[in-house]
């Protein structure tokens, strides 16, 4: 079993965009350096048993603050971070 969650934590990376994209799908307005910070809040409590593969993304859901992750497996680029509902809780539903 892959650690997912080692490898992201060592090598995370971040474009320029993608702050006002998770700034827009969260609802929120925080810094580039308030959002580095959460995302590796949510990334280092999270359980490794709810980081999923599929494809070239892993995705990361984090129940307790209602949050997905995506990040590209190869790059480890944040692609995005999505607010989940009910139904998404489950590992593996997009």
């Amino acid at each position: 079993m892959n650690n997912y969650k080692k490898e992201i934590l060592e090598n995370i990376c971040y474009t320029e965009l993608v702050y006002d994209r998770i700034n827009k799908k969260l609802n929120k307005e925080l810094s580039k350096d308030q959002i580095e910070e959460m995302i590796l809040e949510v990334i280092k409590e999270t359980d490794e048993s709810e980081f999923y593969k599929n494809g070239k993304n892993i995705y990361i859901t984090n129940s307790e603050r209602n949050v997905r992750l995506t990040i590209n497996s190869y790059t480890y680029r944040i692609i995005t971070a999505d607010r989940i509902n009910e139904k998404q809780r489950t590992v593996g539903n997009s």
